[in-house]
């Protein structure tokens, strides 16, 4: 391995905003998630069974929240965020992070309430209030984010982003680039918001049906953009003729090797979360238990089924 890549998988860029914005939401989480802990313990203590204490702060939604954090260092931070300058396949791995693993794994820790309760009492008593039922604010970000907007929002700056003037003005302003970021990580917290079913619950829970379509929707368009870009007979984005080539890759080969990234590991996050729910779906409904013999074993019923319900 000559010098300058060594070098280049060994580099850290330790952002002073990326690194406070992490220790504080880290620092946050942590205080709400102990205090939530020690408040569902003592009350559950002489109500529950042990293994059903502290359910409300298991502690793998911590380590859950804590390894989406890591992962975001990862992506900004790291050797990951160097090369995405110079190779287009790592610059994708980068996006396919943010969006797929980091946004994900944070909702699944559930942090809306833990955060809320990690805040000083004054700040958290002002963000409960902007949350009450008839609260303008809490009405309008249940309109902003109504799951077709949402996914209207996600699809869109999917889009926008991989249009070649915006990737590449991404990829020469630094700016420009974190708002790229930005934008992919927002888009995919209200995305997965939905599907997974985090806090707060502004417009109630999405039946298990409605979430299997909200992901597999998405499907095509993913795919469509990652098609298009592994199988271009021309580069794309401009920006990275012009840079040093590392690992002996051309630039059409690095495109095809981004594009065919996107395109089947990025579909399959999504038809993977399709089939959790899917089996999930399956369970529940396997779980029932059965209508009694006396309800359903009538001439009523036989003639006309459904009137047992």
């Amino acid at each position: 391995m000559d010098p300058a890549t060594s070098a280049l998988l060994r580099s850290w860029d330790w952002r002073a905003d990326v690194t406070i914005i992490l220790l504080l939401l880290g620092t946050v989480y942590l205080l709400g998630w102990g205090r939530l802990r020690y408040a569902t313990y003592q009350r559950s203590s002489r109500q529950l069974p042990g293994p059903n204490r502290r359910h409300l702060a298991a502690g793998w939604r911590l380590a859950v929240y804590l390894i989406g954090l890591l992962a975001i260092a990862v992506a900004l931070m790291s050797p990951i965020d160097v090369l995405s300058s110079q190779l287009f396949f790592i610059h994708m791995i980068q996006h396919l992070l943010l969006q797929m693993i980091v946004a994900p794994l944070l909702l699944l820790a559930n942090p809306f309430p833990f955060l809320l309760w990690g805040l000083p009492e004054k700040a958290r008593n002002r963000v409960m209030r902007l949350f009450k039922p008839k609260a303008s604010f809490r009405r309008g970000l249940r309109q902003f984010t109504a799951p077709g907007v949402t996914w209207l929002l996600y699809v869109g700056g999917l889009l926008a982003w991989h249009d070649p003037n915006a990737y590449n003005a991404a990829l020469r302003s630094q700016w420009v680039h974190d708002m790229e970021h930005l934008t992919f990580f927002l888009g995919a917290m209200l995305f997965w918001w939905h599907v997974i079913g985090a806090g707060p619950h502004l417009h109630g829970r999405f039946n298990r049906g409605a979430r299997i379509a909200f992901l597999l929707v998405t499907v095509p368009v993913n795919m469509f953009v990652g098609v298009f870009i592994a199988f271009s007979s021309q580069p794309i984005y401009t920006y990275y003729t012009t840079v040093p080539r590392l690992g002996g890759l051309t630039v059409l080969e690095d495109q095809m090797l981004a594009g065919v990234i996107m395109w089947i590991p990025g579909s399959m996050m999504y038809l993977m979360a399709a089939l959790v729910l899917i089996v999930g779906w399956v369970q529940a409904e396997a779980g029932k238990k059965p209508l009694p013999e006396a309800t359903w074993a009538t001439q009523e019923a036989m003639i006309a089924p459904g009137l047992e319900r």
